[in-house]
């Protein structure tokens, strides 16, 4: 089994980008960790301790563990200090695979981890680094999209996420200050009725989300994901399933 870290600059990004993948490589028994650069706050109905208690919940709902390092929400900056922090964690757990957020944002948060993975996949294999825990580089890095740009991703991949759909709505809905009261605040200040313009709830565009990628690939539900390194196939065998 292999040891994966999922890496975000905020709680509920990996959730967001990739929950039904997070819960389906836990079930099948893999070490899933999820890295949070910050805490996520401030936020507008938000506050540390229950962010806290949002990000802890939805770690147990996909069946994994978390850490939350103490990096400043929208100060989030690709530094050496920052990314030998991300290099540690990665020594620690012996990573395999790594996901980060594709590279292409609005939000410089999610710019700045992205480099921050980046460069902290490499420290991680240096000798006489000072870092703790034992050298390696994680095989694989991955990009999951949880952007901030109203675009069509472009996937390398799709993984299909059939029968883990609830997990990942769940998870992403334990986050309540961030995705289910804003929707409640904006529906009883603007009503659809009145022609206010309300948000989707979290289960509608994640529901959307999941079925369009399933499509691509010919399954009920898939969550995309891009590679700059080319994977590697021994066949047509596992194209053809």
């Amino acid at each position: 089994m292999a040891s994966v870290l999922v890496v975000g600059p905020h709680p509920d990004d990996q959730e967001a980008g990739m929950g039904a993948t997070i819960a389906k490589l836990a079930s099948q028994g893999h070490d899933v960790h999820l890295l949070d650069l910050t805490n996520g706050e401030p936020t507008p109905l938000g506050d540390p301790v229950t962010r806290a208690k949002e990000s802890t919940l939805a770690a147990e709902i996909l069946g994994v563990s978390r850490t939350t390092l103490d990096m400043p929400n929208r100060w989030v900056e690709h530094t050496i200090e920052a990314r030998r922090m991300v290099a540690g964690v990665i020594r620690e757990r012996g990573v395999d695979v790594l996901f980060a957020p594709f590279f292409e944002d609005a939000h410089p948060d999610h710019r700045a981890a992205t480099r921050i993975v980046e460069d902290a996949r490499f420290d991680a294999k240096l000798t006489k680094a000072d870092l703790p825990g034992e050298r390696c580089y994680p095989k694989w890095l991955f990009y999951y999209y949880a952007t901030h740009l109203r675009w069509v991703a472009n996937p390398s991949f799709c993984i299909d996420v059939t029968g883990f759909e609830q997990k990942k709505i769940d998870a992403v809905e334990a986050y309540e200050t961030q995705f289910v009261l804003p929707v409640q605040q904006m529906a009883a200040d603007a009503p659809p009725s009145a022609g206010g313009a309300v948000p989707r709830e979290a289960r509608e565009w994640i529901g959307a989300g999941l079925t369009y990628f399933g499509g691509r690939i010919g399954t009920m539900s898939a969550e995309p994901f891009y590679t700059k390194e080319p994977l590697g196939l021994d066949g047509l065998g596992a194209l053809l399933v």
